[in-house]
């Protein structure tokens, strides 16, 4: 299938809006097409973005004052 990406967003199932997670945590309920695999996505494919987490932020590194003395 050709991946339209979305913003900065790949669409997968776990993204969509009709689908829900199983149980198992690898496969996605769909109403409109059945099982899925979480990665895959189908035409039927809508973004929520509710159910998108986004990526933490990097933690910052810690400076003393002794970094900053020439």
């Amino acid at each position: 299938m050709n991946r339209k990406i979305i913003g900065n967003v790949e669409p997968k199932c776990v993204y969509c809006k009709h689908g829900r997670m199983s149980s198992d945590g690898e496969h996605v309920l769909c109403p409109k097409k059945g099982v899925y695999d979480k990665n895959s996505f189908c035409k039927k494919f809508e973004y929520d973005p509710f159910k998108h987490t986004p990526a933490k932020k990097p933690v910052l590194q810690q400076f003393s004052p002794e970094d900053f003395e020439i």
